[in-house]
């Protein structure tokens, strides 16, 4: 009942660990030169105008951005402390680009990076016998720039050289561009970024984030915060909640949704007690008649939101998909046969209900029973952010529907069925924001919920 992808993140994850491990481990290294790979070189000497081991300041931070401009790991980032850990990446840049190990910034190690050396003026010798005062040299070093900014960051489906200035710090990073720098952010580039992400620690989300900017160089890194003298206290926990309470209930939760219900203007007989009885009942029926979702008593996702004891999904929609009576519940990552998780939801209804465009967008793919055998005849409704919404089993695709045609929320895209691999008529409904992975669909359809709507929804 699902529509499977094939990933091969872990592959490439692999790929990376090696060659990070290449990188680090020189065959025939001595076990005396990895014991002494935080401790500088005798003798050597810093060029002039570069940091030295124990400095601060931009100068510092102008090597660490060079070191990771170069794909080389710096734990901790670029914090403008000449550190142990900035000391072990210099030394590894050295080992690796064919540099003597020094532990310094000599000039041709500063040469390599492409580092300018921070001019000093020193003030001319006073003509008087004794100066009163001593003017300090002052250092000034050039400002370090940036390929990008946190404003121009491509996206899935993006083109141009925005793209190609990604593709290329993942190519320097030591990862490979599936198709190559061609100025195409598509799936080679995503999977890319999923191998770096992982490689760095980072959230394995296949998205241009800033965390990941940050990484490449392709960004500015964000402050370091100043130390504080007393601890910061820890923001107020969020009143969203996440399991919702039932009639019957009692405690902390039944207080989050009566508080709500009184700061919206309804009343709940016998004020916040924390106990779901009849009254809290009645309330969540005045609220819901007042909102227009129709009146349950029942604390369901839609009436959370709309109460802001439920926090909203990241993807939202503007029309229920399925023409009711309906029904569904959470079956994400649900075993199927052949090994697959579920990773839709299913929404259960008659065969031959309309099918409905769930946003503004263009359809960008048809599946039939002749080409996809576990899809049977279905749609991929795309919006202009790249998030794409995947229809599957329908009875019927709507005449006019077809790859390119551009749709409004609420337009009938099809008819609902069971074609494909399934016997029982319903929706299988994905949800894949900019483009990438399948995230849990039910709170998204739960929040626009329309399984009791019959009537058919106007022409938009």
């Amino acid at each position: 009942m699902s529509h499977n992808r094939s990933h091969f993140i872990t592959r490439i994850a692999l790929a990376t660990a090696v060659a990070g491990m290449a990188l680090i481990a020189v065959p025939g290294t001595a076990q005396a030169a990895t014991a002494n790979n935080v401790s500088v070189v005798a003798g050597a000497k810093t060029a002039p105008g570069q940091p030295k081991f124990g400095d601060q300041g931009a100068h510092v931070v102008a090597v660490q951005q060079a070191i990771l401009r170069n794909g080389f790991t710096l734990k901790g980032g670029a914090t403008g402390i000449f550190d142990k850990r900035t000391l072990t990446a210099l030394k590894t840049f050295q080992k690796v680009v064919g540099l003597k190990v020094t532990g310094v910034v000599d000039a041709a190690t500063a040469k390599v990076l492409k580092v300018a050396a921070a001019p000093t003026t020193t003030p001319a010798p006073s003509t008087t016998a004794a100066p009163t005062t001593t003017v300090a040299p002052t250092t000034t070093v050039p400002a370090i720039t940036y390929p990008l900014t946190a404003q121009t960051l491509p996206v899935r489906g993006n083109r141009g050289d925005a793209v190609r200035v990604v593709q290329t710090a993942l190519q320097r990073a030591g990862m490979t561009v599936r198709g190559g720098i061609d100025g195409m952010f598509g799936s080679g580039t995503t999977s890319t970024l999923q191998a770096f992400q992982t490689a760095k620690g980072l959230p394995v989300t296949g998205l241009l984030d800033t965390a990941t900017a940050s990484a490449l160089a392709l960004i500015a890194p964000a402050p370091v915060p100043a130390p504080v003298a007393a601890p910061v206290a820890a923001p107020a926990p969020s009143n969203f909640l996440t399991t919702l309470p039932v009639r019957g209930n009692r405690g902390n939760a039944v207080v989050v949704v009566q508080t709500a219900l009184v700061a919206a203007g309804i009343t709940v007989k016998g004020g916040v007690d924390g106990v779901f009885g009849g009254a809290t009942t009645v309330a969540i029926q005045a609220f819901q008649t007042a909102k227009g979702i129709v009146a349950t008593g029942k604390l369901d996702t839609r009436t959370g939101i709309a109460l802001g004891v439920v926090a909203p999904p990241a993807v939202q929609i503007s029309v229920f998909p399925v023409q009711g009576p309906c029904s569904f519940e959470n079956t994400w990552h649900a075993p199927r046969g052949g090994g697959r998780l579920h990773i839709g939801v299913d929404i259960i209804a008659k065969e031959g209900n309309l099918i409905y465009a769930v946003a503004d967008g263009t359809i960008t793919k048809t599946y039939s029973t002749a080409t996809d055998r576990l899809a049977g005849n279905g749609v991929r409704l795309t919006t202009a952010n790249g998030t794409y919404f995947f229809y599957g089993h329908f009875k019927a695709i709507a005449e006019g529907i077809t790859v390119g045609t551009k749709v409004k929320a609420g337009q009938v895209i099809g008819y609902n069925g069971k074609t494909g691999g399934t016997n029982t008529p319903h929706l299988h409904f994905e949800v894949h924001p900019f483009g990438g992975e399948a995230v849990d669909p039910t709170a998204i359809v739960a929040a626009v919920d329309a399984c009791n709507v019959t009537t058919p929804l106007p022409i938009p």
